[in-house]
Parts: C-alpha cells; sequence; structure tokens
C-alpha cells in the first residue's frame, strides 16, 4: 500500500453553520478529494453562537463538557466524511482540526485565543493523527493568531503579473493581501455574514438570507449605517482581527437604539456595512488591486458580491472557483495544508499579518 498523502481538514467558523470537512492532496498539485458541510446539532449551536456573542458558561464543568462533546462532533465529521467519500482511512496521514472559536482576546494584557474541540477527544474516535489548537501559539508569541489563512493563500493563489487579495467571507471578512512583490499582508476587516444571519434568523427563524433577496428587498438607512461606521473599531490599523464577541446583535441593537427601522431595511444596511467596510479596507491597504477572489459563504450571497465590486470600480471580483480552488472549503483546505506543514516542521504563520515576533510552527500534534 502506498504511504498515505491525504490530509483533512476541518473548521467550523464564525457562524457556526455546520462543519466543513475537505480532504485534500497535495501532490503533484493541490486537489480537494472531496468536500461537504455536516451540520451542528440544534441546541449545540445555540450554544456556541451564543458563547461565542459573549455569553457565559455557568461553570467549568459546563466548559469541559463542551469542549469534549464539540470534539466528538468533529471527530465525527471527520470519519463520514472519510466514509462518504469512499476512502481508506489508512490513506489519511493527518487531520488538521481548527475547533470552535468561543472566545477572543488578542489585544487583552493576558491574551488569549480559545477554540474548543479537544485534539485528543478527535485522534481517539478517528484513529487517526490530529493536529489542533493552531492559533495559541502565534497569540503567545505577540500576534494575533489571525488570520491563518494567508499562507495557504499566498502558495495558491499569488501571481507574479497583478496585484491580488484573497477575501474570505465568512462570519467575518478578512482579506488576504498577495502584492505582486512584497510581504503578504491579511487582516479582519469587520462583519460579512455574521450579523446579517444573526438578523435573519430572529426575523424569520431561517439560517442565512438565501442569495442577499431579504437584503435586496429593503434599502439602506443611511443614519444606522453612518453610526455602525463609527465605531472605532473599523479606524484600526493591521494587524487586527475581531469576532461575535465584537460585532453581535446587541452591538446591532445599542445602535438602533429607539429609532424604529423595517428589518428589511436593517438587514440592507447591514450588508452594505460588509461591503464598504472592505472596499474601504483593500483601499487604505493595497490601492493598486487588480482582483479579488473570493471565498467562504459569502460568495453565495450574490446581493453581497454585487455591493463589494460596486464599491471597488476598476477591480476584478470573483470567486476562487476561477482559480481553482472550489470556495465554500477554502479554509477547511487550508487547515489540511496547515496540519501537512506543523507535521513537517514548518511555520503556518506569517508574522507580516499576524503582528508575531517571527515564524512559529503553529498546532499540537495528538498521535493517532
Amino acid at each position: 500500500m502506498s504511504s498515505p498523502d491525504l490530509y483533512l481538514g476541518l473548521i467550523s467558523g464564525t457562524s457556526a453553520d455546520g462543519i466543513d470537512a475537505a480532504l485534500v492532496r497535495f501532490e503533484p498539485h493541490c486537489e480537494l478529494v472531496f468536500g461537504r458541510t455536516y451540520p451542528w446539532d440544534e441546541t449545540l449551536r445555540a450554544r456556541l453562537i451564543a458563547l461565542g456573542q459573549g455569553g457565559e458558561a455557568t461553570s467549568l464543568d459546563e466548559l469541559g463538557e463542551l469542549d469534549t462533546t464539540l470534539a466528538r462532533a468533529f471527530a465525527d465529521a471527520a470519519t463520514q466524511a472519510i466514509a462518504d467519500s469512499g476512502t481508506d482511512r489508512n490513506q489519511v496521514r493527518a487531520i488538521g482540526s481548527h475547533g470552535q472559536t468561543v472566545r477572543h482576546r488578542p489585544e487583552s494584557s493576558a491574551a488569549f485565543t480559545w477554540q474548543m474541540g479537544d485534539g485528543n477527544v478527535i485522534a481517539e474516535r478517528s484513529g487517526i493523527t490530529t493536529v489542533a489548537d493552531f492559533r495559541r501559539r502565534d497569540v503567545a508569541a505577540g500576534g494575533h493568531g489571525a488570520p491563518l489563512m494567508p499562507a495557504f493563500h499566498a502558495a495558491m493563489l499569488r501571481s507574479p503579473d497583478e496585484d491580488r487579495a484573497v477575501l474570505n467571507l465568512g462570519g467575518i471578512a478578512n482579506f488576504t493581501l498577495l502584492p505582486r512583490a512584497g510581504e503578504v499582508r491579511g487582516f479582519d476587516t469587520g462583519p460579512a455574514n455574521a450579523l446579517m444571519d444573526a438578523w435573519y434568523e430572529r426575523h424569520t427563524g431561517q439560517a442565512f438570507d438565501a442569495g442577499g433577496a431579504f437584503a435586496a428587498s429593503g434599502t439602506v438607512d443611511t443614519g444606522l449605517l453612518t453610526q455602525l461606521l463609527e465605531d472605532p473599531w473599523f479606524a484600526l490599523p493591521p494587524p487586527k482581527s475581531t469576532g461575535r464577541e465584537q460585532f453581535h446583535l446587541r452591538w446591532v441593537e445599542s445602535q438602533l437604539g429607539a429609532v424604529t427601522v423595517s428589518p428589511a431595511n436593517v438587514q440592507a444596511t447591514l450588508l452594505e456595512l460588509s461591503a464598504i467596510t472592505i472596499a474601504d479596507a483593500l483601499r487604505a491597504t493595497q490601492p493598486g488591486t487588480a482582483r479579488v477572489l473570493g471565498c467562504g459563504g459569502g460568495v453565495r450571497n450574490a446581493a453581497l458580491m454585487a455591493r463589494i465590486s460596486a464599491n471597488l470600480p476598476g477591480v476584478v471580483v470573483e470567486s476562487t472557483a476561477a482559480h481553482g480552488l472550489d470556495p465554500d472549503y477554502v479554509e477547511a483546505m487550508g487547515f489540511a495544508w496547515l496540519a501537512r506543514e506543523t507535521l513537517a516542521g514548518r511555520p503556518g504563520n506569517l508574522p507580516s499579518v499576524t503582528g508575531a515576533k517571527g515564524p512559529r510552527i503553529l498546532g499540537t500534534v495528538y498521535p493517532a
């Protein structure tokens, strides 16, 4: 039997809409062998979102049990993906599991980031060597621990012919700047889907606004938009990162105050907030960008993509699919790649992106 040459990446992002699993082969070129999203149990998902938005756990016991419960879900997604793809488990060299972020405080006096989903449990239940807890080493080295995808983006999508930017539209939006020459940079720009999803779910009971139809039915409230844009976080220079603990429904409600704005108009305003902050950030950091390559769930939101494009005249805005990477699984593929780098003893962070003191080998290895 040939030596194992596949890596399985797992991630549940800020939106917590499911566990993305990507089975990847990297030699002789990067190939997505299989990709699928496995849904969370709805009760568990609700708890994750509440924690991510600043909710508190009631006890250490609750946190410990949640860590194990999440790890079991990640392990089950991994084994199901392997089975669904028809792959021999022995061909999988390692699992790279991002875990679920429940708190991200890289700028606190005792900086930390916390991704739950115990790698011990994943390795034990799957029988496959697992690499997890990728972000904390970068934070320990003075970085933000995010974003971590720029190294992967640079390896796969950089061009010597034009300045590019990879735009990940998850719950939070982030850029990887890929200039023709010079250092790679990356940073979060603010909310992408997280606020829109939360607002839409509150008013319709559905998880997301398919295609941005609800937002398109409303009109941007310029007063509300102006208030949202005045949040000091948007003016911070890179490196910077954020999450649900910063941008959540209570934040929106605090800006609304006693003013009545229709739900559809709020949705339209939140979409415009994402589009404007994304475009503003790109103009401020890489004004010569010729092409933006979008990935993540927000690529499926036609209204959002149209508004981003409208705010970036002269820039080609397209999906990573045009360059051979399925936009739904770029992040999961990235964590498969990071697991590969860790096992090879190579750094996975870019200090120019995260602000860390230097390159670091990321993650903890849990042998099979």
